[in-house]
């Protein structure tokens, strides 16, 4: 197929399709990517559902990133079972943003252990990990003022 700057079916003067160099153009596909949100787990169903909002608004800000949200125990996906169904998909990169306020035992144990299993079944999958959304400044510093303007709307 060759494009002419005339338009549709036109061509420049002088130039007819026997000028024309046939050539292959190459293009590598960035591989496409992922976000898996990783929460703890609950019994109760509807603990999630904070964090299905959080899903809900990053899908609809972001239209072109797919947006997971897997858990450590007591629901599902595990964060196995999402990296899993993300890798069978042919996402390339996995970015792992952990929805935890502290750096406890389940991040500094348990998720390096799942990941490095993930890894072993998956090597050609790319997979990154965010710190816990507690070691995020702006977020500690928007829960300390909400919690104040909750001070304030109950003083009367």
């Amino acid at each position: 197929m060759t494009a002419c700057a005339g338009g549709r079916g036109s061509s420049p003067v002088g130039y007819t399709s026997k000028d024309a160099i046939p050539f292959i153009v190459r293009v590598s596909p960035v591989p496409a990517s992922a976000i898996v949100l990783f929460a703890h787990g609950a019994r109760d169903p509807s603990w999630a559902e904070p964090f299905r909002r959080i899903v809900a608004r990053l899908r609809l800000k972001h239209p072109g990133t797919r947006v997971e949200l897997a858990f450590l125990e007591m629901m599902q996906p595990t964060l196995a079972s999402a990296i899993g169904g993300l890798a069978a998909e042919n996402i390339g990169r996995v970015t792992v943003v952990p929805l935890f306020l502290a750096q406890g035992g389940h991040l500094k144990e348990d998720l390096p252990r799942l990941l490095d299993d993930i890894r072993r079944h998956h090597p050609s999958l790319r997979i990154d990990v965010t710190t816990a959304i507690g070691d995020s400044e702006v977020l500690t510093n928007a829960i300390a003022d909400w919690a104040f303007a909750q001070h304030l709307a109950r003083s009367g």
